[in-house]
Parts: C-alpha cells; structure tokens; sequence
C-alpha cells in the first residue's frame, strides 16, 4: 500500500487540485455545481475554512484553503466535501472497479488529490492568479471574468483585479500543480 507524506501544518494555508474520476467533464453539471456548493457549506459549518480563491473546471478545481489557528484536519474536510457531493449530485450510476467499491468510491472524484502547502504572500498570490487564469489556460474562455465558475468576480468587487484583467505570459508556464 502507497504511503503518502503529508505535511500537516496547523492553520496553514493550502492549494489543492482535486479531479474528476478518469478525468470525465462532469464538475460544471449543474447538478454537481450544487451538490459541491452544498457540501462545502455543510462542512464549512462544523470544520470551518476561509477559502480566498476557487476555480471549477468541467474535469477538475483548484482551490486555496486557510484552517483555522490548531487545526490541520484538511483530509477529513476533502472526504465529506467528496462523499456528500457525490451523495447530492443525483448522477446515474457510474461505472467502478472492484477497488473502487471496496473502498466506497461513487466513480466521480479521483482517489487523492494534490496539495502545496503556500509558503508566503508571494506564493499566495502567484497561485490566486494561477486559479483564476485556470480557465483560460485550458481553453474554456478567453478572459477569466467570462468563466462563470471561479471567485474571480469576488476579487473584482474587493478591487484585488480589475475586470479587464489578464494574466502575465508566465501564467501560461506556472506549473501549479496541474495533474
């Protein structure tokens, strides 16, 4: 069995990639856009978060969590997050594999996902700008103010971007943790 280094470090700030199972295009289902949307506020309520950027593309999001001061638990918060989206979804049974049903997998999310502890305001704000390029990177839009599923707006109405706003070149190089 695969073991996994994870560091836990208490009130952190992470970025994560988490996929869609073999990478299909079902994360901007309107009904998986609820069931997410759900989900994340039901968790929010008893293993609080802050949650300064977030982008939801048809086969995988990014997003950037801060927990609170003592706390380190963001596996457990990916595993309700994950499980009652899938529960909620109402999606047609998915095809799984023998693995995926002994360990209780629905056949919407990947196993794992990826996380990069941010380690200072640099790094906070290239990985924001990497979210909200996201989108664009992979084709969806051409400016990130048109893809509707990111907290790109959000970051308009703070004044952080302006509406017009458009990735530097180097955007395109970034690697943030693309799978």
């Amino acid at each position: 069995m695969a073991r996994f280094r994870r560091v836990f470090t208490p009130g952190a700030t992470w970025f994560f990639t988490v996929v869609a199972a073999r990478r299909r295009p079902l994360l901007t289902d309107t009904r998986v856009i609820s069931a997410f949307g759900t989900a994340m506020r039901e968790v929010r309520l008893t293993l609080p978060f802050s949650m300064p950027a977030w982008v939801l593309l048809p086969d995988h999001l990014h997003v950037i969590w801060t927990l609170p001061e003592g706390d380190t638990d963001y596996p457990r918060r990916w595993s309700i997050i994950k499980r009652r989206t899938s529960q909620l979804a109402g999606l047609p049974p998915m095809a799984r594999t023998c693995a995926m049903v002994a360990r209780r997998e629905s056949g919407l999310w990947q196993r794992r996902y990826w996380e990069h502890l941010i380690r200072d305001t640099d790094d906070l704000h290239r990985h924001i700008d990497y979210i909200h390029f996201n989108a664009v990177k992979h084709g969806h839009v051409d400016a990130a103010a048109s893809w509707p599923y990111s907290s790109f707006d959000r970051h308009v109405r703070t004044g952080t971007y302006p509406p017009d706003w458009r990735a530097t070149r180097d955007m395109d190089t970034f690697d943030a943790g693309e799978p």
